[in-house]
């Protein structure tokens, strides 16, 4: 057990160091995409991260935005109602790296050599790197009523993300697995287009408050649904590198953050 990880993990129900659970965790993010990690923080940590987070959500940059599911600028060989066009919107507050307190568990969390070699093993990569700039390795998104993550695919081949507060209602994490093979370029934009019109039912996850939640996005479309009710939804997002001394690219950040670091 590591040790400054003992009063955050519940290591009782998530061995993180040992090798046969490693195994099994990515047996289970291999076949399904997505892998829930219910309980996976203490009582205590939760408690702890949501004041953490109501204290510093009156530093969070709010954006209210429109994008295609993938994220980037509209092609013009295409109409704008086509699946490859179609504009979603998108609105949540965020807050960076360097505005989460130091103390917090999140940056002891992120840090930790137990967890950082964990999640090596189970997405199978040798090496994970904090972000060189200082705004993007930890984020916190507040969702309040009526705010919504629209359908899109990840550029990222993967996404780790802790929630610390559940709305009243709504904010549910929904996805429709493998539709695109994004690296043979496969983009099946007759089943993208389905999932827009709502003629595919998606799969809605399972996660409660405390639960770590690992998903591979970059072939999977997904979205979290509007949140209902006066309760923030507080999720935190762990961003890690394959390589060292990568930064966020400066138009990202000022999208995302308001600013650059």
């Amino acid at each position: 057990m590591d040790q400054l990880l003992r009063h955050i993990v519940n290591f009782l129900k998530y061995p993180l160091a040992d090798q046969h659970f490693r195994l099994e965790c990515r047996s289970i993010l291999e076949d399904r995409g997505v892998l829930v990690m219910s309980d996976f923080l203490k009582p205590g940590a939760i408690e702890a991260l949501q004041n953490d987070g109501e204290k510093s959500q009156h530093l969070a940059y709010y954006t209210a935005s429109s994008h295609n599911i993938y994220l980037k600028p509209a092609d013009p060989e295409f109409t704008a109602d086509h699946p490859r066009n179609r504009e979603i919107i998108s609105s949540k507050g965020c807050i960076t790296t360097d505005q989460v307190p130091q103390k917090s568990m999140l940056h002891q969390l992120y840090n930790a050599r137990s967890f950082r070699e964990f999640l090596c093993a189970v997405f199978n990569e040798h090496h994970l790197y904090e972000y060189a700039d200082p705004l993007s390795s930890i984020n916190i998104h507040y969702a309040s009523k009526g705010q919504e993550l629209g359908w899109h695919f990840d550029n990222s081949s993967f996404a780790i993300t802790l929630l610390i507060q559940e709305p009243e209602g709504g904010g549910l994490f929904q996805y429709v697995q493998d539709i695109r093979d994004a690296d043979s370029g496969e983009m099946n934009y007759e089943l993208a287009g389905k999932v827009l019109d709502g003629t595919v039912e998606p799969n809605t996850l399972s996660m409660d408050v405390g639960a770590l939640v690992l998903f591979r996005g970059r072939n999977s479309m997904h979205r979290v649904t509007p949140t209902q009710g006066d309760r923030t939804r507080m999720l935190v997002v762990f961003a890690y590198n394959t390589e060292p001394s990568i930064s966020l690219s400066k138009s990202a950040q000022l999208t995302f953050y308001g600013r650059v670091g």
